[in-house]
């Protein structure tokens, strides 16, 4: 692959890029194809070849499985996955009130930007032949697909997200907890939203999946002036949710929302850490590299 068409793909790592696509799918392929392409620019390429098809060689592994050609060329020993193998059930809950329906000027949405990174990271699981299923809730569940590892559930996952419509207000926790009680068996939970909720019961729910032993990963995303408040004009301002309007000059109140917000992402930061959960905040500007690499090492930390 040369450097131009290396720098290419990497342009569909861009959000206001890939709004431009027809369909979820195209989007996915040419998400993760930027990805893999990033990688092998930088310093983690030997994250490239494990995640295309296969997995870091362990002890009980059949020698005759392992590719030399790899080893050739990163000097690790990887052993190549069958279509058989599922290595984890990973649940996806995706935020579809009304909230994530914000985008500021020249921006996508938070939904839209949350729902290219979920098709990315359906096609990127199912390279790793786990499971993956999705879930999009409000105030309660709206659409659940439970986790497969056939490629018929990720064209069902695409088509969801292309028909989803954000609508509703939020109630984060309820879904938490409801979903803690159905899931038996030990998986990945990623939770993608702008938890824009009431924190502690948030932290109660995602607290009740991390005692029922399952791994968390929370991507929190936001538009970037709900984080930096960097409004010019005087002007009204509407919840999304509930109606509630306020009038405000952005420039009287721009430092003290900065902190606040701040104090709201730091919270939410140190809470998920001292309870073992993953925390990634997503802004809406930026590629969806990092996030897609965060998603990565956590795979990779937990196995398989």
């Amino acid at each position: 692959m040369t450097n131009t068409a290396s720098t290419s793909k990497l342009k569909y790592l861009q959000p206001e890029i890939l709004s431009a696509l027809d369909n979820m799918e195209l989007r996915a392929r040419l998400v993760v194809e930027g990805f893999i392409a990033g990688m092998h620019r930088s310093p983690y390429h030997g994250f490239s070849a494990e995640f295309a098809e296969h997995r870091q060689y362990m002890p009980g592994d059949e020698i005759r499985h392992i590719d030399w050609k790899v080893y050739a060329k990163t000097g690790r020993y990887y052993v190549k996955q069958f279509e058989e193998e599922t290595n984890l059930k990973a649940y996806i809950l995706l935020d579809s009130s009304a909230s994530m329906n914000f985008k500021s000027k020249g921006a996508v949405s938070k939904f839209e930007y949350a729902s290219y990174f979920v098709s990315a990271l359906a096609f990127m699981l199912m390279k790793q032949r786990d499971a993956v299923g999705l879930l999009t809730f409000d105030e309660t569940i709206r659409q659940y697909l439970p986790p497969r590892s056939t490629k018929s559930c990720l064209f069902e996952i695409w088509r969801q997200l292309e028909r989803a419509v954000p609508s509703k207000k939020t109630h984060i926790a309820g879904t938490l907890h409801e979903m803690a009680e159905r899931i038996k068996r030990r998986g990945l939970i990623i939770l993608i939203s702008d938890l824009l909720d009431n924190p502690a019961e948030i932290m109660s729910g995602l607290k009740h999946f991390r005692h029922r032993n399952h791994e968390v990963l929370v991507f929190q995303t936001l538009d970037p002036y709900e984080i930096s408040f960097n409004f010019s004009r005087a002007a009204i301002f509407e919840d999304m949710e509930t109606g509630e309007k306020i009038a405000a000059q952005p420039w009287h109140i721009r430092q003290n929302y900065q902190q606040r917000m701040a104090d709201f992402v730091h919270n939410y930061k140190t809470a998920c850490r001292e309870n073992g959960i993953d925390y990634m905040l997503m802004d809406t500007s930026h590629s969806l590299e990092n996030a897609l690499f965060e998603f990565l090492v956590k795979r990779k930390r937990i196995g398989g």
